[in-house]
């Protein structure tokens, strides 16, 4: 008890001196406000006023911020965007620079400080203890302290902002990391300034002019030099920083999910009551909800409603005018996506207002599909969220102006055998506006939230991609977020017309999973409860099922594939490819024209054959990862069956081990380059041979290879010597095409006898987001001794061979393999 009285008592003299000591700082910080200036003498007659989220005045050359007690300490999302650039810097306005979250809070005496915020961990209550701990482990860094020069009405607070804009700012300009590949160094404050500043309801907008100097290139120094930092030194861009006001109350999160494509955001979180620390993975989605309790109850009836604010793209300005119309349909083709999950009218696309002074391209408020003019040929659908509940605000979807070269040579080299449209250097307007709605579509479904689904494609069998009626009923694959171009499958004889991807089963059952309105639910975890069952449901559906685009051994998880069967579907697609290039120099023909747009096709041809190599060969060593939950029957792993991996390297042994003729077109290669047939021949069988032999594959078929049954290192070497050194033992002349091959082969032989460590993958348990590495040593394996139990059969087949050899380079190329392996196996 005396204990108890002594701590009671010190408690007691603590906490009264910390009270003094609190009444005295706000003593002094009245004192020292009533020293501030009057509001009037700060905020002259001559100030232009804005008012907004935050109140803007101009005097002069200075710009003032006026921040609200209901401002203070209110999340605001601050995204910062290119909004000029230099030429040949490689980034353009509109795209993102970099986002945080932050905060205004009142600091000690006449300062209020700028926040930035991180979602990493977080407690739930923050009632409890715990929540204290957490946030003892997690102070978020001052980014900016300013003098208060004035205060109106005791309610709102004055500060000069002048200097912080015009100087660098690491959250709202360049990344160190950009500064050193531009080769920026010292920031020109004489030759920056603030542009302007705009407020509105919800955000405001920064924009800088920024100059930097440009270090002198060396030739030890690498970087990027624009023209503008090799001709005069510096270089000026311009930015824009957009200010938003985040909800109050965030949106219920909607728990991720492995087994459908959402991409995720996550906290770990510290429970009270918890036994242990949780990871908290949430999907990114957009917020749509009824505009009243009456839309809600007609939407559960089954009828479809608009949502209270539906999600809008706009169409850059710079898009040329033909290409518009496109774009916009590609944006509006997730509507019937949309209408599963209750909503019509959800997504729409408006051409930009060019006449409306209040709108800027790069306010966050707005999202955009900007027109980059670049060479750069691809596209990409970003998104800006808010990290405490994974709702996205906006997108600005880059489309860069080459993209149309990719389309043209991808529909070229995959459809031409089949579509005579596509037989020429340059489509007409109506074949690549289809094409550009396409790509549209595509990253308008990242900014709605959804990963590239790779494993779509494998939802249909491939004798079905000859099938008129199936294509223009299905398409050929089950999602448009799938890299699944155009259907190369399709014979000339068989007459389908659909080729393209669409909007397909599985992104509609995503919208709908992500995008359906719960209003019984009373929290995310009953929604997940009712989500769970849909997803048990849906996924009996093969076209319904997502496959991540991060496997590192699922061949049913690949880019650019087609169909259930890859050695089928690569068949076909190799005679479509010898059926084209044939016929390549007549449909590149262009008179006063250099071969250029030959040789840049005949390139494709090799590189769509590298393609279907790779799906066959990601067979070998293949595992079918299929996330399951304990609620669902089957297992999660299973090896690709034996047979199937050995049908795989027999199909290799044929189409690429024996020497791809077929590629060596006289008539092309002797008006491009004459070499290119030997030395691409080479590349080929080398880039599959060490795809085969990677250390990685042959780990799993190591550690595979204990169950019965299934494939094996040792059959898998076999079966390579097999084809590759199938004229041994005999009196045929190797040609150059295979004494390369036979020489790559023997050389990967070699270096595993004394194999590196390498890194693997490891497929987490569960329905996990992601893989683990691990280090295996390769010497303490079985890889070595397989090794030099075939460079023993090779060189025991060698010298049956030499002495019935009658073909000069023949006996040569026998002598040194054997030389080789000698030196191999008996080093001293």
């Amino acid at each position: 008890m005396l204990l108890l009285a002594t701590s009671y008592s010190a408690s007691a003299q603590r906490k009264g001196k910390k009270d003094k000591l609190k009444i005295a700082a706000t003593a002094t910080a009245t004192v020292e406000e009533k020293k501030l200036s009057p509001y009037r003498d700060v905020i002259t007659k001559k100030a232009y006023t804005q008012k907004g989220m935050i109140i803007v005045h101009r005097v002069e050359d200075k710009w003032f911020f006026e921040i609200g007690d209901s401002l203070l300490n209110r999340e605001i999302m601050s995204v910062t965007r290119y909004a000029k650039t230099t030429a040949g810097c490689g980034a353009y306005g509109g795209e993102q620079l970099n986002s945080q979250v932050i905060k205004w809070e009142k600091g000690p005496g006449t300062k209020l400080i700028l926040r930035s915020i991180s979602y990493v961990t977080s407690s739930a209550d923050s009632t409890k203890p715990m929540f204290q701990a957490v946030k003892n482990s997690s102070s978020d860094p001052i980014i900016g302290a300013f003098d208060i020069k004035a205060i109106r009405k005791d309610t709102s607070y004055v500060i000069d902002v002048t200097d912080y804009f015009n100087s660098e700012n690491q959250a709202f300009s360049l990344s160190p990391s950009t500064k050193q590949q531009f080769r920026l160094t010292a920031f020109q404050k004489d030759r920056s300034y603030i542009n302007k500043i705009s407020t509105y309801p919800l955000n405001t907008e920064i924009r800088t002019v920024k100059t930097y100097d440009v270090a002198p290139p060396t030739v030890t120094m690498p970087g990027q030099f624009t023209a503008a930092g090799l001709g005069v030194g510096v270089i000026t861009i311009e930015l824009n920083t957009s200010m938003v006001l985040l909800p109050r109350t965030p949106m219920r999160r909607r728990y991720f999910d492995a087994r459908v494509g959402f991409f995720a955001n996550g906290i770990t979180m510290y429970g009270e009551e918890s036994k242990r620390v949780e990871e908290e993975i949430f999907a990114l989605r957009w917020r749509l909800e009824p505009k009243n309790s009456t839309d809600a109850e007609s939407q559960k009836k089954g009828e479809l409603i608009e949502p209270k604010k539906p999600i809008v793209y706009y169409i850059d300005p710079a898009t040329p005018v033909k290409w518009r119309k496109y774009l916009k349909m590609g944006v509006e083709d997730w509507n019937v996506a949309f209408e599963k999950a209750g909503w019509k009218n959800a997504v729409r696309a408006e051409y930009w207002p060019e006449n409306d002074s209040t709108m800027s391209l790069e306010d966050a408020r707005y999202s955009v599909i900007r027109y980059f003019a670049s060479d750069i040929q691809n596209a990409y659908g970003p998104n800006v969220h808010d990290p405490r509940s994974g709702e996205i605000l906006e997108s600005h979807i880059g489309w860069y102006h080459n993209i149309m070269r990719l389309l043209h040579d991808w529909y070229f080299v995959q459809a031409a055998a089949i579509d005579p449209k596509a037989r020429k250097n340059e489509f007409d307007d109506e074949l690549m506006g289809k094409l550009i709605r396409f790509v549209a579509a595509h990253e308008v479904g990242h900014t709605l939230g959804l990963r590239h689904n790779m494993g779509a494609s494998s939802a249909t069998p491939v004798e079905m991609l000859r099938n008129k009626d199936y294509c223009a009923k299905n398409g050929h694959t089950s999602s448009i977020m799938d890299y699944a171009r155009f259907n190369y499958v399709a014979q000339p004889e068989d007459g389908v017309e659909d080729l393209f991807p669409r909007i397909g089963d599985y992104d509609m059952w995503a919208i709908k999973w992500g995008y359906s309105y719960f209003n019984e639910a009373k929290s995310a975890t009953e929604e997940k409860k009712l989500l769970n069952s849909w997803v048990i449901e849906n996924t009996k559906d093969p076209r319904k099922r997502f496959g991540t685009e991060i496997s590192p051994c699922d061949p049913r998880f690949q880019t650019e594939d087609l169909g259930d069967d890859a050695i089928l579907a690569s068949a076909y697609g190799i005679k479509n490819l010898q059926r084209i290039l044939p016929k390549l120099l007549e449909w590149t023909k262009e008179d006063g024209e250099s071969y250029k747009e030959l040789s840049i096709m005949y390139s494709e041809v090799i590189d769509q054959l590298k393609q279907y190599i790779k799906h066959v060969t990601k067979n070998v060593g293949g595992i079918y990862e299929t996330p399951k939950t304990y609620d669902m029957a089957g297992d999660v792993y299973e090896v690709v069956p034996r047979e199937l991996q050995k049908s795989s390297v027999a199909f290799l042994n044929a189409q690429v081990f024996q020497t791809p003729a077929w590629l060596l077109e006289p008539v092309i290669l002797n008006k491009i380059k004459p070499e290119t047939g030997v030395e691409a021949i080479k590349a080929l069988q080398t880039n599959t041979l060490n795809s085969l032999m990677a250390g990685d594959k042959t780990v799993r078929l190591m550690e595979t290879s204990s169950q019965a049954g299934t494939y094996s290192l040792d059959e898998l070497i076999t079966d390579l010597r097999k084809g590759i050194c199938s004229e041994f033992k005999t009196t045929k002349a190797i040609d150059i095409y295979k004494r390369n091959l036979q020489k790559v082969f023997v050389d990967k032989l070699i270096t595993q006898l004394k194999p590196d460590a390498v890194n693997v993958l490891s497929i987490p348990p569960g329905i996990g987001y992601g893989y683990d590495v691990r280090v295996v040593d390769l010497k303490l394996t079985d890889m070595p001794s397989v090794a030099r139990a075939n460079l023993e059969g090779i060189k025991s087949d060698i010298k049956a061979t030499m002495p019935v050899a009658t073909d000069k380079l023949t006996k040569y190329h026998l002598q040194d393999l054997m030389q080789r392996i000698e030196l191999a196996l008996n080093p001293t």
